[in-house]
Parts: C-alpha cells; structure tokens; sequence
C-alpha cells in the first residue's frame, strides 16, 4: 500500500514528467507545439526543450519541397524549375517526425520539418541551401528504454551520411540523451535530459559533390606485389622536418613530396590509414586531459576527419583528401583505410547521444534480450546491427563512396567478425560477406580482415571466404617466438615463413591471403620488442592495466633503453632478423610506420590516447647513423622482393617440381646440409635453412610465358652463439653467392662471397643469412 502523496506525479531533474508507478525516467506522452512556416503539432513522449541558442521560426523559416528519398543525406543539385538547393533524406524507421535543423555562424538555429516519409525515409529539398551549410537533425518519438526506444529531440544528431563534419565533440552532459549525472547509476539511461544539445556537438556540412580528381590514375598494384605501409596521418607527419608547419599533421602534409619521397625510396606499395573516418574520443579519455589518437571511435562514416584538414573544416576536407590520394597515386602509392564499422562512439547506454542511437536505436544496434542493454562483441559498449538491411546499407554505401568518390583501394575492417556475425555467431554466409562478395565496386578492391572480434567464437582466421585477406597474427607470434628463443619447435614457423597454407590453401585462395605482420599500431613498436618485455602504459592513466600482456618480447638483457653498446648492437640486430625474415617470407609484409628507422614508444603497447611525442614518428632518428642504416636495409630486401618473383609467389608452394629436370619449389634443411624430415619438424631447433627454387614458380606472365628466377637459400638462426651450417650441394647449387648478411651493421653494400655446395658455412649468432644460386 501506498499514502496519497505517493500516487501523486513527481517531477525528474530534467524536467520530464513521471507517473506514479511508472520507473524514473519512463514518461507519459506529452503534446509540444513549434512554430515554423505554419504551426505543426507533434504528439510525442520526446518533447521538445527550450533551446539554449536562438531558434528561428515563423516566416523566416524556408519553405521545404518534397524532394526525394534517395540518395541518402544532404545533396546539393538542382530542383524543380532550376532551383539550387539541397535535398535532405535521413532514414528513420521508427521516428514520428523529423526536424532538419540549419545553423548559421552564430548559433542561430532554423529547423524546418520533413513531413514526407517513402518507406521509412523522411525527406524534403530546401531551396536555397548551399554548400557550407552546417545542419543537423532533430528526430521524434517514444521515450521508453525499456524496449530499446530513447528518442529525444532535444538532442541534435550527426547525419549518418554527412560528407563532411565541422566542430569537435566535447561531451559535455547536455550531449548524454539520459541525465549522465542522475544519482542512481542503475536506472540513469532510463532518465531522459531535455536540455538542448545543438550548441555543444559539431554539425554537418552540406558539400558540393564535385570531383576534380577524375584524371586520377590508381596504381593497381597486385596483391602478391604489395606491400603495406601502416601510418597515422597525424603521427607520420606532425615532427617532420621538411613538412611546412601548417601542413603537418594533416592530410595535406601525407600529401608532401617530402612525406612522399620517404614511401617511394623505401619501396611500399600502399598506406594503410588508422581510421579517418570522423570519430569522437571517449569520456573517460576527456576527464584525464588525454584524447582517442587512433581514431576507433567512429561517429561519421563518410566525413573526412575535420582535425586532420589544413584547409578547413566547413568541406574544405573533402578537397584536400582527394588531392592527398591523388599526390599517392601519382607515387605509384595506393591508399587503404582502417575502417571502424563495427561499434561507433556512442557506446553502451550510458554513453552520448550522437547519431545513430537517437535516429533509431533499435534499428541500428544489436541489443540484448533486455533491450535496454546492448549487445557488445566488440568491446567498445555497442556493436552495429549489419543484418538489418538499412545498416548493411549504410556501411556499404560509406564504403562505396570512398572509392568512387574519394579514390581510395581498398579497406582493412577493424573486428571484422563482428561484422560477419549474423544473429549471433559468425557465419562466413552472413549478409554482410555476400553483399561485398557480389557488389560490382567493393569486390574489385583491397579488402583485409581483422579476422576475430571480443564475442564468443570470434577468433576465425583462416576462415575469411575468397576475395578477403587477413591480419595473420599466428605469424606475428611465431616469429617473434622464434627470435627470442621460445618456440618448442619449428612446424608453425615453416608454414608462416611459406604464406600460412595450412590456414589458407582451401577455396582458390592465394598466398597472399596472409598479411604479415611483425607489428601493428596496437602493441609494441619492434625496437620496443627488443627492449621491453613487459608494457609501461602509465602514461594512459589507466594504472598500467590496459594493453595486452602477451607481448612474446626479449629485452636483450635489460628493460628499457640501455647505455649498454653490446645490448644495444644485440637488440639492432634483432630487428634486422626482424625485418629481414617478414620482408622475406611468402604473403603480404606490412610494416608500421617508422618501425624502419628504430620508433619508440617508450615501452608504451596501447598509445591509443598519446596524440604526443610518444605517438608521433620521430624523424629525427634519421640524423642518427645506426637507425638510418636501418632503413637502409629496409630498403634494400624491398628492392630484393620487388625484383625477384620467387620472393613474392601467386602460388602456394607444392613440395614438387614443376618440369622433370626440376627441383622441388621448396626444401627445408637443417644445419648439417640434409633435408629435414618429419621428426625435424617435432624438435626443438634454433637453425633453419629455407631453399626456394626459382626454376620452378608455377604459373605464367601476361604474355604467357613461364616465370622463372634465380633461386635462393636462406638460413635464420636464432641461438646465442655462432653455428656451422653445411651448404647444400649438387642438385641444389654448385656455388652459392652471399647477398645479405644481417650480423652486419652496415649494409650498404653486398656482401658477394662466393662458397661452393658443401662447403661449411659459419652462421653469425642471432643472424640472417641470404645465399642467391650461382650460375
């Protein structure tokens, strides 16, 4: 039983109404009246909020035509009887009305209602409406969390198909669709907050669709041929010394000759980009001083990045991304973007109000069987609903766009299983796989799988369909394992050093299916894998707790850096063994950004939040003799793979000959100069010696004819001291020519000695060797 005061209706802090009975937060529907050309009345338990800034109404407010449901967003043209203007489409399933909101420089705030709905699509032209125009929209409807329903036009939402985005997200409370700072945790996302919101988040812009790259010619590049390039644009940028000061950190710097000189002398073939998609960074981030660097945090997926234009951000960088791809392009240099389409940067329930959780939460999220809660196998609060057909069609129509319009080739999808998961499980039939495997644009590009998400039976590598190449981070592991002493034995190596064919040889794939890697963005830079073995991420504030603790790193003898000259020769080797073996192996290498020239990050394994120096590439280690000596030999086995085919085959390696006066492709020999057998394969080994035949590549070139190359052996060893490894002889070599020599600090020349079959061969410790066939 309850007292009479208690059945009486209470007031919540944000103002809104609760009935008795009814949770905190869950209000009844109220009526709210807008003055715009004429009065329009909306029935709706949303409500509308006075607004902080100025709203204009009444016969000021443009006249708003039909217009058309598609194409989706804002799109300048010409309307009916030649009149400019743009026409606005937003899909919106479950809304009761939708607002398109225009600003001026001033705050000035102008909402015009779209009143025509074509199959879930609300849509109208504004004559008038140009280019630069910041907008954004207002959408109505039911307020009841309880079943995944949480519109609230108080709050101004980001268009999902915005070309461009000016402003920065700040999160402050006003920007949080619940009241972010109610008392009680628990039920805070049920609490709706009224206050307007237009005044703190960025707003669209309205771009001309103009394309004045179309002279651009793409490179191209096979995929066997290809080597990637992971770089930030900021980070790459921002310390470089040739760079204007204006232009670094931004896409006009990757732009530069001088940025692009540095790819070309190296020898990569692509830039795979961290996200460039707009994003937001984190609350938790914003209340520790520190900002999201990487970027996966995604809240617009057709908007260049505003914090990464030289030129502006009311459109201006849209312009000035097409004349970066285009000055890549120019280079021979295709351009790959790390693209978050997994989750987005509203998070759980308890996170902002943005875009999409206010436009339909329920149509874009996957929620769990409490459909206040979300589902989340991405780590990140939300994960996007790909098996609904607008998602599926938001995503594919982001990543259309940048190719068509924006130039790029290709794409690596962050949590990519995520993606491929149809109700629950991942399932390599899921509509996502079948829309990219069919559609006529994305099929013809790069596509590159992070093939696990955080969800139950998300780990699926090696199991991407055709057309798909994947991070192989079983190949990461076992050569680190390798060069630090701690692999049992050497089965796993020999497949990774060959291009994975236990993972990939099914369904007509390729070797080059397996993208190396070595390092990537997310873990420790390779000069910290050889000077750390334990990750110091203080600087996160996270009490040391975030980043993986798995690192499989050696630390030479000491953690951190060392005045030591012996640890310090040791640990430049390693990273010579390093490089050379990846640049080497079958499949695709991809290196990160200065890798090449000794970057640290300071022991640092998770610097997703250091927009500073320990996130920045420090050019100035160019100016040092032994980390351009480094480099160098970066771009020396470069140039070895680039000009010999049987260092970057199209085919999985057969163990046989391809003509009968052949030899084998491959052979696999230990250190006493015999072919190892099965039970070699079972033991321990620090010594390993690799033969690849060029007089039998399978396949043929353009004009028909057999490829064929000079053969090569190659011998890693990975012990402490130096070994006497015996050189095949007859029918494998008659002589041997020496052509890399990684115990060498300076490699500026070739080595050029010459050793006859059988002779016995001094192996440096902790050492690469690369033996060409002598004619």
């Amino acid at each position: 039983m309850s007292s009479a005061a208690d059945q009486e209706a209470v007031q919540d802090p944000a103002g809104t109404a609760v009935e008795p009975g009814r949770p905190p937060g869950r209000a009844a529907p109220v009526t709210v009246r807008t003055e715009f050309t004429e009065s329009t009345e909306f029935t709706t338990s949303t409500g509308i909020a006075a607004a902080t800034g100025a709203v204009r109404a009444g016969p000021r407010a443009p006249v708003v035509w039909p217009g058309a449901p598609m194409p989706l967003g804002a799109r300048f043209r010409v309307g009916p009887d030649g009149v400019a203007g743009t026409n606005f489409a937003l899909w919106a399933g479950g809304a009761e009305a939708v607002e398109v909101c225009l600003f001026e420089e001033d705050g000035t705030e102008t909402r015009c209602p779209l009143t025509e709905l074509t199959h879930e699509i609300w849509h109208g032209f504004l004559p008038g409406v140009r280019p630069g125009q910041r907008y954004g929209y207002r959408v109505h409807g039911r307020w009841d969390p309880w079943t995944g329903a949480r519109w609230n036009a108080a709050k101004l939402l980001l268009d999902p198909y915005a070309r461009a985005v000016d402003g920065t997200f700040t999160l402050p409370p006003e920007v949080y669709g619940h009241m972010r700072d109610w008392p009680d945790q628990h039920v805070a996302d049920t609490v709706r907050d009224e206050r307007d919101s237009a005044p703190y988040v960025p707003k669209g812009v309205v771009v001309h669709d103009d394309d004045d790259w179309v002279e651009d010619r793409r490179p191209k590049t096979p995929w066997a041929d290809s080597v990637i390039y992971e770089l930030h644009v900021r980070g790459f940028t921002k310390l470089h010394p040739d760079i204007p000061p204006e232009l670094r950190g931004t896409y006009a710097g990757l732009a530069h000759p001088a940025a692009i000189d540095h790819l070309t002398r190296l020898g990569v073939t692509a830039v795979e980009l961290l996200p460039v998609h707009q994003f937001a960074h984190e609350d938790h981030l914003l209340r520790r001083g520190l900002h999201n660097y990487w970027g996966y945090n995604s809240i617009g997926y057709f908007a260049p990045h505003a914090d990464y234009s030289a030129s502006g951000t009311a459109g201006q960088q849209v312009g000035e991304f097409k004349r970066m791809v285009h000055a890549l392009h120019s280079a021979g240099i295709e351009v790959i973007l790390d693209v978050v389409y997994n989750h987005t940067a509203e998070a759980g329930e308890l996170g902002p109000m943005l875009s999409l959780r206010g436009i339909d939460n329920r149509g874009y999220y996957r929620l769990q069987q409490d459909p206040r809660r979300y589902a989340d196998y991405t780590g990140c609060g939300n994960t996007l609903h790909v098996v609904q057909p607008q998602v599926l069609r938001l995503i594919t129509d982001s990543l259309r766009y940048w190719v068509t319009e924006m130039g790029v080739d290709g794409f690596r999808f962050d949590l990519a299983a995520a993606l491929a998961r149809s109700m629950h499980d991942v399932d390599m039939l899921s509509p996502f796989l079948a829309v990219i495997a069919q559609d006529p644009v994305l099929r013809r590009v790069k596509l590159i799988a992070e093939p696990w998400d955080v969800g139950s039976g998300g780990y699926q590598v090696g199991a991407f369909p055709p057309l798909w190449t994947e991070w192989n981070d079983r190949y990461r592991d076992a050569v680190r394992d390798f060069w630090r002493g701690a692999l049992p034995d050497v089965r796993d190596l020999g497949y990774r050093l060959t291009g994975s064919s236990d993972l990939y040889a099914w369904g007509g794939r390729r070797p080059y299916a397996s993208v190396n890697f070595v390092a990537a963005h997310d873990g420790f830079t390779l000069r910290d894998l050889v000077s750390y073995e334990h990750k110091h991420n203080e600087a996160n504030g996270e009490g040391n707790r975030d980043g993986t603790s798995d690192n499989r790193a050696w630390n030479c003898g000491a953690e951190g850096e060392s005045d030591d000259p012996e640890i310090n020769a040791l640990r430049r080797r390693q990273l010579r063994n390093l490089l050379t073996t990846l640049l080497l192996s079958t499949g695709v290498p991809m290196l990160v950004a200065g890798d090449e020239m000794g970057r640290t990050q300071g022991g640092n394994n998770n610097a997703y939040c250091q927009d500073n120096e320990i996130g920045w590439l420090d050019w100035s280690l160019l100016e040092q003799p032994e980390w351009r000596e480094l480099t160098a030999l970066t771009a020396r086995v470069l140039k070895l793979r680039q000009t010999h085919p049987v260092l970057r085959r199209r085919a999985f390696f057969s163990g046989r000959a391809q003509a009968p006066d052949g030899l084998r492709d491959l052979a696999w020999f230990t250190r006493d100069g015999r072919e190892m057998t099965e039970g070699d394969w079972y033991a321990p080994a620090a010594t390993l010696g690799l033969y690849l035949s060029g007089r039998d590549i399978p396949g043929r070139d353009a004009r028909g004819e057999p490829v064929t190359d000079d053969s090569f052996l190659a011998v890693l060893h990975a012990g402490a001291d130096p070994v006497a490894f015996e050189l095949p002889g007859a029918p494998w070599a008659e002589r041997y020519e020496l052509v890399l020599d990684t115990s060498r600090e300076d490699q500026a020349e070739p080595p050029g000695t010459v050793l006859d079959g059988g002779t016995e061969l001094t192996v440096p410790a902790r050492s690469v060797l690369l033996l060409r066939v002598a004619a």
